[in-house]
């Protein structure tokens, strides 16, 4: 489906469960995805709460949470999707891909099992999504760099050769986390702009439309009555 009409259907106003009554400019769906185990879900609580827990708890199927951010004078609602990595979910979560415009495509920098299904997963992500989505890897756990496998040049390497940006993270630590929502929000916003002739405030990669978790101070009326 071309981004133009995908585009429509994320702008304006929405209501119900899925993220209540809010107004907002943008809608954008991503969905993080990799192997079982990798941080996935703390990754996105760090992102979505600043909270961080070491015990492991398996995702059933699919989960999500919204946050909402500001590039410029817009609001974006981010609806983000936590998908289980289990062989036995994988009909469940691959549903959720139609309709995703990003991906964070997660290993386990301490779990070479993990890095080797980066190709599968990248092979999914085509074969569901849209042709648009736009997809970051991200080497999770890079605190335990002790237990360190999978080298960060090999990551590098194997984002290029996907055609993705690259970052190493750690949601313990809190590193790159925030980057890496807001590089793939960036990457979003700059293929709208090719597809789009929208607000060049969304669209453009210029310091003044960095991305920001606080709304834009209320302008002051000019009136003098």
């Amino acid at each position: 489906m071309p981004l133009l009409i995908l585009m429509a259907a994320t702008q304006g106003t929405t209501q119900g469960k899925e993220g209540g009554d809010q107004n907002f400019d943008y809608m954008f769906k991503l969905l993080i995805i990799g192997n079982s185990s990798v941080g996935k879900t703390s990754f996105l609580f760090r992102y979505a709460d600043d909270a961080f827990t070491s015990a492991f708890v398996s995702t059933v199927g699919i989960d999500f949470k919204v946050k909402t951010v500001y590039k410029n004078d817009k609001r974006i609602k981010l609806q983000i999707w936590d998908t289980a990595g289990q062989e036995r979910y994988r009909t469940i979560t691959t549903a959720y891909y139609r309709g995703a415009m990003g991906f964070i495509l997660m290993y386990d920098i301490t779990n070479e099992e993990s890095f080797h299904c980066v190709q599968d997963w990248s092979t999914q992500i085509k074969t569901y999504s849209w042709d648009n989505a736009q997809v970051v890897l991200a080497g999770n756990k890079c605190d335990m760099e002790e237990e360190r496998v999978v080298a960060a040049d090999s990551g590098r390497q194997l984002a290029e050769q996907l055609g993705f940006e690259f970052f190493e993270t750690s949601a313990k630590d809190n590193i790159n986390v925030k980057q890496t929502f807001e590089r793939l929000v960036d990457i979003i916003c700059d293929r709208m702009s090719e597809s789009l002739d929208t607000d060049p405030a969304v669209t453009t990669g210029t310091p003044s439309t960095k991305l920001t978790d606080s709304a834009p101070p209320l302008q002051q009326s000019a009136c003098n009555c």
